[in-house]
């Protein structure tokens, strides 16, 4: 479980020295819940989240445990450090929007002519509650060739999920390699 303290000032000086002390600024926020400002050590931060199973994962906040879902993050320009996150807590049966991964599943025909399984939309934003939100959102590319494309109304209907993108925006294509 991610371990992390509440931050007792947001001024420049405060953040300043809690980022150099390795740390990464964050606030935690959800429906009907007052707004936490917290800071995390930025390398357990990154373990947990690249080793997550689902979208929610727990944290523990001065003895206060709650699953929250990374909403936004913002990183340096120059270096990719990650500067600032924003939590979601996750709240069983509140219906609100989250991003959920694109996976490809198959093998395209149309790697076999020279082409490339493009995905241009990674995450689709879908608007469900939590325990319906289901880990990644699986594409079948297996009939695909090179210049096809699967929208978002060519994507299975999951029960209790709406998709709020638009129907005709590209998830993935099969493209022809250079």
């Amino acid at each position: 479980m991610l371990e992390g303290i509440i931050r007792k000032s947001t001024g420049k000086s405060e953040t300043k020295a809690l980022r150099r002390d390795g740390y990464l600024i964050a606030n935690i926020y959800g429906k009907g819940l007052e707004n936490i400002n917290a800071a995390f050590k930025e390398n357990e931060y990154i373990r947990t989240v690249r080793n997550k199973d689902t979208l929610s994962f727990p944290v523990s906040i001065e003895g206060k445990e709650m699953k929250v879902v990374v909403q936004s993050y913002e990183s340096h320009p120059v270096t990719a450090k990650l500067l600032h996150v924003d939590l979601m807590v996750a709240q069983p049966g509140v219906v609100t929007h989250y991003h959920v991964p694109v996976v490809p599943q198959g093998e395209a025909i149309g790697l076999k002519n020279k082409g490339l399984v493009h995905v241009s939309k990674p995450r689709l934003r879908v608007k469900a509650a939590i325990e319906n939100l289901p880990a990644t959102i699986n594409v079948d590319v297996t009939n695909m060739d090179v210049g096809d494309s699967k929208l978002i109304r060519d994507l299975d209907k999951y029960e209790n999920i709406t998709l709020t993108d638009s129907d005709r925006v590209s998830v993935l294509s099969v493209i022809k390699a250079k």
